[in-house]
């Protein structure tokens, strides 16, 4: 049984999520509160193994009530956020200090979406209960206890071959409990990186305009959201835009960025696949692919072309993920070069552009 505790001002809000909750049997709400002291408190009360918790809140705001728990009572937290710019940095902000997820708020009239992507995710993040715990104490020299954690699995019989030089694109796929992990990646980077960056994550469209101009405030390389026509530029990274697709196309000679709506009928938008794929039909052996952590396996039949074109991949590990799937995909299909931490990843990628 995963325990939750909900943690929202809007008393109807409140009573919608937690019905949405219990919905299915493997799921119970445990305590709710109505704002960031409240929640603390329930924390300390009972041993919950995640926390849904809303941004703007009386007494205690949501951030302040996340860097408090992950300090005193670090557990996994999913926010639930508003598609506004401001509710968006605030996200943001929020995944930089210890949240694991987020979602929007989307009640409405029929909630049967909404709903089974919140018990998808408090799954998912429920799994990362032992490892967070452990993480923020260690961080914040909490008292340990004892706290058991899931060694992951190391592909059996996996051969990681070197990531060879010098290349001039970098590709990012990724998806659940990417912007922690792009922003740790394209921060650690140089600003006379001799490669251009292209990065398609999956996020909202109102979330990646200011995720990009979070990113450029960090980074000693400039960042910005693609545009249609964009051309390739060193010590560059692009991100594509929420609702859209990213890739490469010819004009002349010269390989050029590409920003399409189509295909209109794709899962993801954007969709992994067709950045690696486009990259890898025209950049082949000058590409290096990365595939950080998300759900499911987006990303993987565009890896193939690109491996079979001359590029190379890294994949980020188990241990290091959110969320194993992505990465697990092209790890089961033997495409990836190298299996790497989050931590080892920005290194990995100067070595390999240099040469």
């Amino acid at each position: 049984m995963i325990r939750v505790i909900v943690t929202e001002d809007s008393s109807f809000m409140r009573s919608a999520i937690t019905s949405l909750i219990e919905a299915e049997p493997d799921i119970r709400v445990v305590a709710t509160a109505r704002d960031g002291k409240e929640a603390l408190q329930k924390a300390k009360e009972h041993d919950a193994d995640v926390m849904t918790l809303d941004v703007e809140m009386p007494r205690l705001d949501g951030l302040s009530a996340l860097k408090e728990l992950m300090r005193t009572n670090p557990m996994p937290v999913l926010m639930v956020s508003s598609l506004t710019e401001a509710g968006a940095e605030t996200t943001l902000k929020a995944l930089e200090y210890g949240a694991l997820d987020y979602i929007l708020k989307a009640l409405g009239g029929d909630n049967t979406a909404f709903g089974k992507e919140l018990r998808s995710k408090i799954r998912l993040l429920a799994r990362k209960k032992a490892i967070t715990r452990l993480k923020y104490r260690r961080l914040y020299n909490i008292p340990a206890e004892k706290v058991t954690v899931p060694q992951p699995q190391q592909p059996a019989n996996y051969v990681q071959t070197p990531l060879v030089g010098p290349r001039e694109l970098v590709v990012i796929g990724v998806s659940t409990g990417g912007p922690p992990v792009v922003q740790k990646i394209l921060s650690a980077l140089p600003a006379n990186l001799r490669a251009c960056i292209l990065v398609a994550q999956h996020m909202p469209a109102s979330f990646t305009g200011p995720f990009a101009k979070r990113l450029d405030g960090v980074c000693a390389i400039s960042v910005s959201e693609a545009k249609d026509g964009d051309k390739l530029i060193n010590g560059h990274a692009y991100i594509c835009p929420g609702g859209k697709h990213i890739g490469l196309r010819m004009n002349g000679p010269l390989p050029e960025i590409f920003v399409s709506e189509e295909p209109r009928k794709a899962l993801y938008k954007p969709t992994v696949n067709i950045l690696m794929e486009t990259a890898g039909q025209y950049m082949g052996y000058k590409t290096l692919g990365v595939m950080l952590t998300g759900m499911g396996s987006d990303g993987c039949e565009g890896a193939m072309t690109l491996r079979e074109k001359g590029g190379c991949l890294i994949a980020q590990s188990e241990a290091s993920c959110v969320v194993y799937g992505m990465p697990k995909a092209v790890i089961d299909a033997r495409l990836a070069n190298q299996i790497l931490d989050a931590d080892d990843i920005a290194q990995a990628i100067i070595t390999t552009v240099r040469g």
